[in-house]
């Protein structure tokens, strides 16, 4: 009896101490992979599961590790400001800016004092990459061993870097001791960057053949800079779209009831202070109204990569009430101010995803942290709208917010934020639809659109472009969208820019003596791009005459300095001031670009295609190119000529051909009825792994303009299934 009085005392003894033992946090990450479930369809796009919203979290960035653990690791360097850690000193003052506004001990007590549901999520964030690399020895971490859950705050909105790269890199770095800006400044290429962007159109149950509301998804960034991926839980999360490579929440997509698609926004969201600067034998003060107040003085330590070691430079930084001081000379020096609560942008970016209708949406926007964005909007209620920006504050209009203002004048202050009411928007339009191109929102529904003169005009501050032109143009008049219809608009081969450039360029030509010898030697040129319907194509030869004419002509406009300033003190938009160019050096460009296409391909006579190419060789994020490689035509264009399919393209590493980078990185139109239904397209494929069939299965499709089918319901995703497994299965 005693014997087994015994075992009882044993067994209850220790069943007690199984209780109360912790649980370790290897046990925690098996414990959650047994409640996720990834299925990969026959794309390899990852369809997450999770019984809980933590769950499901958990599973996706596991799912994206499987996919490209680097580009998630280089992401978060980049918005912790630790880049130099891993890529050397040359990118400490890129650091630098990320770190004026990225404390890890303010992000800290920000992750500490989360609700618990968002800790929830950051925690199985973590958990997830640091069980894939649990599971995955083999992968061998540049910098980022270890995932923490304060550091999905550091990255809470889908554009990295987002209203901080917005800081003048070069001016911060002579500022914070780097060489005088007269040296930085021939670093940097006369030739303005490739324009950068989104498509969203939306349309009305009215302009569709089926009566109910269609949405296009079209981001422009990078290509491979974001994956597409599904996610559900058990808690109501269902989303479907492109996700930045190390987020837990789609940053354009749908759900079965909404839709969202984020362009880039031309509201005023960031301000200049002038600061004048006093100095004292105890710090650095500024002046403000009637006080001089001191500047906050603080040292950031910036580690970087040295030769097989590492090495660390300590910078003081000052901030002024009003922000960080990013650039200045003598006693004038300059701060920023920006929207800067990661919290409430994580959380908003997360429930969003999840809204369920029109006046769900709406309330999360009230957070009021989409600073850099613009939404176009659709659902399965039949509601589209547009909404301009997120976080507007309201400014005293009788200062210029387009330049720096007097940081001493306490009248310059931010008062509240705009409400989602009183910025530029727009609900269930006559027209039927909508649409926006990063180009003014005062042409959000054509003619019909809000006017500017009713805004202060630090609403909106981006001019019209070509790609809204041509928007407006292939979406107007038109009454039986249907996803395919739709998707033919989106791919319109319109180049809207050429309306402009050609007729100067066609008045010098007539103007010339008919023995005039420029006249004689550009005979045929002329007569191809006077008979050129100015639509993209594989085939079309005046497609790179016009391209190859109209990149000569940008580069001498944007080489002339003095031409350069003129334009911008006449207050005319860069696009002007470029046909301006035209007309004065279009015969000479023309020639040039003559002569560099017989260079490099034998005939000033050549197809787009020939020249124009898809090339995905690596998986690195910055992608080599080489002309003796397999590579794909492409018949689209850079947006800067008005492209909607943008192909953001020019030469590399003494390249001939032509190879995009950056433009249409992800493409997808979606139908909201009974049952949502869309098709989509991701640049080059799913993977970023070079020996996967996914790295490279999608490049023909894409090339084309071609989308497939979006596997979206279980059965439809079951039917499809290439391979079903749990996190650490594979």
């Amino acid at each position: 009896m005693r014997y087994f009085a015994l075992i009882f005392v044993v067994l209850f003894t220790a069943s007690c101490s199984n209780e109360q033992m912790p649980q370790t946090e290897r046990e925690r990450w098996q414990a959650t992979a047994e409640r996720v479930t990834i299925t990969r369809d026959k794309w390899g796009i990852p369809h997450v599961y999770g019984s809980t919203d933590a769950d499901a979290v958990f599973g996706m960035l596991y799912a994206q590790a499987e996919d490209d653990f680097n580009r998630i690791e280089m992401n978060f360097l980049t918005a912790m400001g630790r880049t130099a850690e891993a890529e050397g000193e040359e990118k400490l003052y890129q650091d630098l800016r990320m770190r004026l506004f990225i404390d890890p001990e303010v992000i800290k007590a920000e992750y500490a004092s989360s609700p618990d549901w968002l800790k929830a999520l950051m925690n199985a964030w973590a958990d997830g990459l640091n069980y894939y690399l649990h599971t995955h020895p083999e992968v061998q971490p540049k910098v980022l061993t270890r995932f923490e859950p304060w550091m999905a705050l550091t990255f809470s909105e889908g554009s990295i870097g987002g209203d901080i790269e917005r800081v003048n890199l070069r001016q911060l770095e002579a500022f914070y001791g780097g060489p005088p800006l007269e040296m930085l400044a021939a670093r940097e290429d006369a030739l303005p960057p490739e324009p950068r962007g989104s498509n969203g159109f939306a349309i009305a149950p009215s302009n569709s053949a089926s009566g109910n509301a269609l949405l296009l998804i079209n981001p422009h960034t990078s290509f491979y800079f974001r994956a597409e991926m599904h996610v559900r839980s058990d808690e109501g999360l269902n989303a479907y779209g492109a996700v930045t490579w190390g987020q837990f929440f789609i940053y354009q997509g749908f759900n079965e009831n909404t839709g969202w698609m984020h362009t880039s926004s031309g509201a005023d969201t960031i301000d200049w202070y002038d600061e004048t600067i006093i100095r004292k034998e105890d710090g650095v003060y500024y002046r403000y109204g009637t006080e001089e107040l001191k500047l906050k003085e603080s040292d950031i330590t910036l580690a970087y990569r040295a030769g097989d070691g590492s090495a660390e430079r300590v910078v003081t930084v000052y901030h002024s009430h009003h922000g960080p001081i990013i650039a200045g000379e003598g006693n004038t020096w300059q701060s920023i101010r920006l929207m800067n609560e990661p919290k409430k942008a994580l959380m908003q970016s997360y429930l969003r995803t999840k809204a369920a209708d029109y006046a769900g949406y709406v309330e999360s926007m009230r957070y009021h942290t989409n600073s850099s964005n613009n939404t176009v909007f659709a659902d399965s209620s039949g509601n589209i709208a547009y909404f301009h920006g997120n976080h507007i504050p309201v400014r005293d209009v009788s200062f210029d917010w387009s330049k720096s203002v007097d940081g001493s004048n306490p009248a310059t202050e931010w008062g509240r934020l705009h409400t989602i009411e009183e910025t530029v928007g727009v609900l269930n339009p006559e027209t039927g639809w909508l649409q926006n191109t990063n180009n003014t929102p005062y042409s959000v529904i054509g003619e019909a659109s809000p006017k500017a003169e009713d805004f202060p005009p630090y609403m909106a501050t981006f001019p019209e472009n070509y790609r809204g032109i041509n928007a407006v143009r292939v979406l107007k008049d038109k009454k039986d969208f249907t996803i395919d219809s739709l998707i033919t608009a989106a791919y319109d081969p319109y180049l809207a820019a050429f309306d402009d450039l050609l007729p100067p360029l066609l008045a010098a030509y007539d103007a010339l003596g008919t023995d005039d010898s420029v006249r004689v030697s550009l005979a045929g040129q002329i007569d191809l791009l006077r008979a050129w319907d100015k639509r993209f194509g594989t085939e079309s030869t005046a497609t790179t005459l016009a391209i190859f004419w109209g990149r000569d002509i940008w580069r001498t406009a944007f080489e002339d300095a003095a031409g350069v300033a003129d334009y911008r003190v006449r207050g005319i938009t860069r696009d002007a001031y470029v046909t301006e160019t035209a007309g004065r050096v279009g015969l000479a460009a023309l020639a040039r670009a003559s002569e560099k296409l017989v260079a490099d391909f034998g005939a000033w006579q050549t197809a787009w295609g020939d020249v124009n190419r898809f090339q995905r060789l690596t998986g690195d994020i910055v992608q080599p190119f080489d002309d003796s490689a397999s590579s794909v035509p492409v018949g689209f264009a850079s947006s800067r000529w008005g492209s909607l399919a943008a192909y953001g393209q020019r030469t590399f590493n003494d390249t001939k051909k032509i190879y995009g980078t950056r433009g249409n990185s992800f493409v997808a139109v979606v139908e909201f009825g009974e049952r949502v239904s869309a098709k989509a397209v991701t640049a080059g494929g799913q993977s970023g792994d070079p020996t996967s069939k996914h790295f490279d299965d999608q490049i023909e499709l894409y090339a084309k303009g071609e989308l497939r089918p979006v596997y979206f319901y279980p059965e439809d995703i079951q039917a499809v299934a290439e391979e079903t497994y749990k996190p650490g299965e594979r």
